[in-house]
């Protein structure tokens, strides 16, 4: 396990008229799609495995017992690649590459189907573990939390290396984390000393710690906005922190330029989020490149395939239905589109939201080029109180 230790947990209350120092941890599952199917299949471990695709079969078990697996170049179809090990990123196959594409680039690699149901029990796992330690939680996702670590009386590196145990005594898994005092600095910490890794860092480490990272450290600056940097001469987080403000206005325009301006600094004043209603859920991916809906249409389709899954699966995981289905389309000239679409019943099943979707789609301008493309769930209602309000069989209502 890498530790990269700073200066967390010793600066608060370093001056007594300074606001005291907060502690918030971001804590990743280390590719955590492929990580459980390798608890499934050990044999696997240390090759390059990809999880994806629909039509995937489940290895097949041989006469001597041994299991027998698909294989990359074998793969037929529009699928894309849900997530993959260390070794298959290693080839260069990465999470939304078309299966395809990524069979040009490892033919060899283990391809396996995606098992949700799976996922989801081992997030509730290692979610519970934590929370067993430090129940202050905003939920990010199948596999990534915020931890609120402040009101905790344990020094920082202890606590988050018992948090790191809970989880492997839990799942078996390992995870990374990053403590700093804001959301955006532990995010960008969780992911430097990936697998299994654990930075502490506080305000005055930013100079040595995050200026020389690349700007595409900061979530939120995607593929488009890192070329545009680019080609202004900035490449680095502390390029950016050292440029004019007047430049990046006069580019970006003022409410970003300001953001960037203050991402640059590690400046982030957004709360943990513990709970309440949601009203929507939503998933969204920018672009390596500007995708066009009819010259890149096998490709935006995996995408849009891809996306609808996830959404579904945060749905159920949340034990949410969707009675409205939203897309985001967003194009190079950054212009964005929204369209809705309300269901005659609400549903958590990805293939009717993929259908919601696609007639989303039909009704927005499709001519110039994306960057960017989300769903969205709204109008949410619990799935219990969905249920129970569902009219009853004649025949049960009669014995009632």
């Amino acid at each position: 396990m890498a530790i990269d230790e700073s200066s967390v947990g010793s600066a608060a209350g370093s001056a007594a008229a300074s606001p005291p120092v907060r502690r918030i941890a971001h804590l990743d599952m280390d590719a955590f799609y492929a990580s459980v199917e390798l608890l499934r299949y050990p044999e696997l471990v240390g090759q390059p495995v990809v999880i994806g695709g629909r039509s995937v079969d489940a290895p097949a078990v041989l006469e001597d017992g041994t299991r027998q697996f698909a294989r990359l170049r074998d793969y037929v179809g529009r699928g894309v690649v849900t997530t993959s090990t260390y070794a298959a990123r290693a080839l260069g196959v990465f999470s939304a590459m078309g299966i395809m594409k990524a069979a040009k680039l490892a033919p060899d690699a283990i391809l396996l189907p995606v098992n949700f149901d799976a996922y989801r029990h081992y997030s509730r796992l290692f979610k519970a573990a934590v929370a067993s330690i430090a129940p202050q939680i905003e939920d990010r996702g199948i596999d990534e939390i915020y931890i609120d670590l402040d009101g905790l009386e344990d020094d920082t590196l202890a606590l988050a290396q018992r948090i790191k145990q809970a989880v492997r005594d839990a799942t078996g898994l390992s995870c990374s984390i990053g403590v700093t005092p804001n959301k955006l600095l532990s995010k960008i910490c969780s992911d430097l000393e990936k697998p299994d890794g654990l930075t502490l860092l506080g305000m005055a480490d930013i100079p040595t710690r995050i200026w020389p990272l690349a700007v595409r450290k900061v979530n939120g600056i995607g593929p488009k906005a890192t070329l545009k940097l680019a080609a202004l001469g900035i490449e680095t987080i502390g390029q950016l922190a050292q440029a004019e403000p007047s430049l990046l206005q006069t580019h970006f325009g003022l409410s970003t330029a300001s953001w960037l301006m203050q991402v640059a600094q590690g400046i982030d004043e957004r709360p943990l989020s513990f709970g309440g209603e949601p009203k929507s859920i939503s998933r969204e991916t920018t672009f390596a490149r500007d995708l066009h809906a009819r010259q890149d249409r096998e490709e935006l389709s995996g995408i849009l395939i891809a996306l609808c899954e996830r959404l579904a699966d945060d749905l159920q995981r949340k034990g949410y239905l969707s009675r409205t289905i939203g897309i985001t389309l967003r194009y190079d000239d950054f212009r964005r589109v929204t369209r809705d679409l309300t269901l005659p019943v609400a549903t958590a099943d990805s293939a009717a939201i993929l259908q919601a979707a696609r007639e989303c789609l039909k009704r927005a301008p499709l001519q110039q080029r994306l960057r960017l493309l989300g769903i969205r769930a709204g109008a949410l209602v619990h799935r219990d109180a969905a249920e129970a309000s569902q009219p009853r069989p004649m025949q049960q209502q009669l014995l009632l």
